[in-house]
């Protein structure tokens, strides 16, 4: 199941509508009729491979489903089922090793789409709460109104001047606009889980390790 996942992420996220990463030739196969288009055909046997996988499970479960608390000889066909999964699996996971070795990610364009859609908008009401005691319902309020100011003037939150902000809100000072700074962002998430720089460097090390 996460294999398929990932997998329909990243077909997602290569197609010409996202172009979040790039897919090397190796791992891509050129169209017959169209000479420009590559298919991830890779990522797309992975993905339908984990809906044999599921087959064979439900084939095992049907196997059991009617037997008392014994060994009946109809677990003979157990077997097949759980050496063609195994087989299925070390395929799959050599084969999705070879596609990651074989992905690039275009950062230009994550950047540009994360700086779309108002992302820090929550980073904001945090902010207001953490520095200036209100409460979650009033700053998000406040964030609101300055969302929809920012959508009205046709800017980024970023792009919004401290006077402006002041509008809303009299008590914001210049400190607030490093709230809206993407890696500013990323990296207060430090809880365990979280998105901060230290935190990915450490689940690096931790499942390289496996």
């Amino acid at each position: 199941m996460h294999i398929s996942r990932i997998a329909e992420e990243l077909i997602i996220w290569s197609s010409d509508g996202f172009n979040l990463i790039h897919l090397s030739d190796k791992v891509v196969t050129g169209s017959s009729i169209m000479p420009q288009k590559k298919n991830p055909d890779l990522l797309e046997y992975l993905r339908g491979k984990s809906g044999s996988s599921y087959g064979n499970l439900f084939s095992m479960l049907t196997i059991l489903k009617g037997l008392p608390l014994s060994y009946f000889k109809d677990l003979q066909d157990d077997k097949e089922i759980v050496f063609k999964s195994n087989d299925t699996l070390i395929n799959c996971l050599k084969i999705f090793d070879e596609i990651l070795k074989n992905t690039s990610a275009n950062k230009k364009k994550m950047l540009e789409l994360a700086s779309s859609g108002y992302i820090t908008a929550t980073d904001l009401a945090d902010y207001l709460v953490r520095n200036h005691s209100m409460s979650f319902r009033k700053a998000y309020q406040k964030t609101a109104a300055i969302v929809n100011l920012a959508e009205k003037k046709k800017k980024k939150l970023d792009e919004l001047s401290i006077e402006e902000l002041k509008k809303i809100e009299p008590k914001l000072t210049n400190d607030v606009l490093k709230v809206f700074d993407l890696k500013n962002s990323v990296n207060s998430k430090k809880s365990y889980g979280g998105t901060s720089f230290d935190n990915i460097k450490k689940m690096i090390i931790k499942y390289k390790k496996h």
